[in-house]
């Protein structure tokens, strides 16, 4: 009869197991000591080992030549362990064996010595179901059972079990596998079973699994019942309902391209091929989650489950967004999912969420509008000045085109400030000076560019502050009233209140006091 490969190729010995090296250098220590505890709860996942460390602990307390972190294998009991038909291994499923009569049943069975090992080891299934009252009842006889017991609680849910539980065992969380030793371990069983397969299958495989060992080998199981001996990973990814990069990498240039039809066609190919929409939300926001990783580490990682490959190709799109919007993106396709379980018009869900990331990719942060007010031109500028009489200084020429320039440029501010100041040019320098209070807006990036493009080459602009002849008489301090409408009026504070409508001016201060 036919036997599946999570069952066939089920570790016997602690030198099989993959993963969980915390766990199996405990128990062979304590094994080995002499220091076996009457209790354990081993917590985790689903598929990560934990029923299958239990029998062979199991197997170590009743060989032959035990206790024995290295059972023999061949002894009788090692033999009926493993097959599961011990008569001193008593395996239970709480999920149906979860009531209080269930418990009272078995405290009177661990009264009677082993028939014939040296402990009985009763292990638990999905222990976390058992009821409150059965848990009580079984209490007393957990904390000081006969010198022949020996208790494994198996559970996925470890905080279901009761802390009076807890305290009287000791307990070992089973961590996910890591995914290069499950494609590891998968490459081995294929070479035994005849199969041939190419890397990117076997990551296909363990990422189907996420982390279970269990759930990628009936994965495999699976893929060679539909595809035979030969295994390719466009059909094994079609078998197991899953998305390439590719697939998915089309919402990322969707994305980078600001493309909302291209978005709109996802969705309809989807809907074409039968792919589960919901499914498809899933990968997408495990997908920017890997992106946002990728992005952050600058390279390849531990933290990502692909193959070097596809960690390759995850980089490469990374670059094209910034760490904000993976993580905006990851965010938006986060609620999305969450908002497919209970939809009832799950195309128009998606098609709306992905619609969002497309404007969202458009969002302008406050910092950069912030940042942005002062070179963008201002709807309404006042009214240009006359250029000012040419300088004695050695860059009168340049200061007239320069004033020019700014005036067509709409930079009417800071040719305001220039008017002010005071030009000295060199082959490589522009130095100009001026009074503190115009300094802000000859620092502007746009002031430097139109410098540039006036003289003709690249010069390095330096502003410094310094009292000007050009500089004109003190004018009377303008009263409150006044100080507050032009400041209303200046064009950086209207550009400012067009950005943000809501916004309030509640103070007004004179920086020539400051």
């Amino acid at each position: 009869m036919y036997q599946v490969i999570a069952r066939k190729y089920r570790p016997q010995t602690f030198a099989a197991l993959i993963g969980q090296e915390h766990v199996k250098t405990t128990l062979e220590n304590a094994i080995a000591q002499r220091r076996i505890a009457h209790g354990y709860i081993f917590s985790g996942q689903r598929g990560t080992g934990k029923t299958t460390v239990a029998r062979i602990m199991a197997r170590c307390l009743n060989c032959i030549q035990g206790p024995t972190s290295v059972p023999c294998g061949v002894c009788a009991s090692c033999i009926e362990t493993a097959r599961g038909g011990a008569p001193d291994v008593i395996e239970i499923d709480a999920a149906s064996n979860r009531g209080i009569n269930e418990m009272r049943e078995l405290r009177e069975n661990v009264r009677y010595r082993p028939a014939r090992d040296r402990y009985k080891v009763f292990i638990v299934d999905e222990a976390h179901q058992i009821t409150s009252e059965a848990f009580n009842a079984l209490l007393k006889t957990l904390e000081e059972p006969p010198e022949w017991v020996v208790f494994i609680l198996c559970t996925t849910e470890a905080h279901k079990i009761p802390a009076t539980i807890v305290s009287r065992c000791q307990q070992f969380s089973f961590r996910s596998v890591d995914f290069a030793q499950l494609v590891e371990r998968m490459q081995w069983i294929a070479q035994q079973e005849g199969i041939t397969a190419d890397a990117e299958t076997f990551s296909v495989l363990a990422q189907a699994g996420e982390g279970s060992v269990r759930d990628s080998l009936s994965a495999l199981d699976q893929a060679i019942a539909c595809c035979g001996t030969e295994l390719k990973a466009v059909e094994v990814r079609g078998l197991l309902g899953m998305f390439s990069l590719d697939s998915l990498g089309a919402v990322a240039k969707a994305l980078n391209d600001g493309d909302s039809k291209a978005m709109l066609d996802v969705v309809a190919d989807l809907e074409a091929n039968g792919r589960g929409l919901q499914h498809f939300a899933r990968e997408l926001a495990r997908y920017f989650r890997n992106l946002l990783v990728v992005k952050i580490s600058r390279g390849a990682t531990k933290l990502v489950a692909a193959s070097p490959p596809e960690q390759e190709t995850l980089g490469k799109v990374a670059e094209q967004f910034s760490e904000e919007d993976l993580t905006r993106y990851l965010r938006l396709t986060l609620d999305l999912f969450r908002d497919l379980q209970s939809s009832l018009q799950p195309r128009l869900h998606l098609e709306l969420g992905l619609l969002r990331l497309v404007h969202a990719g458009k969002l302008q942060s406050i910092e950069e509008a912030i940042a942005g007010i002062g070179g963008a031109p201002p709807k309404a500028t006042l009214p240009p000045k006359p250029a000012p009489p040419a300088a004695t200084n050695v860059a009168s020429d340049t200061r007239s085109r320069l004033h020019s320039a700014l005036l067509e440029g709409k930079q009417t501010y800071v040719a305001d400030a220039l008017e002010h100041s005071e030009l000295t040019e060199s082959a490589t320098e522009l130095i100009v000076t001026t009074p503190k209070q115009y300094a802000m807006n000859l620092k502007h990036p746009d002031f430097t560019a139109i410098v540039h493009r006036v003289v003709g080459r690249p010069v390095k602009v330096t502003v410094k502050i310094g009292e000007t002849e050009r500089e004109p008489a003190a004018a009377p301090a303008p009263q409150p009233d006044e100080v507050a409408t032009r400041a209303l009026e200046h064009p950086e504070v209207k550009r400012f209140q067009e950005l943000f409508p809501d916004s309030q001016v509640r103070t007004v201060r004179n920086l020539k006091d400051a």
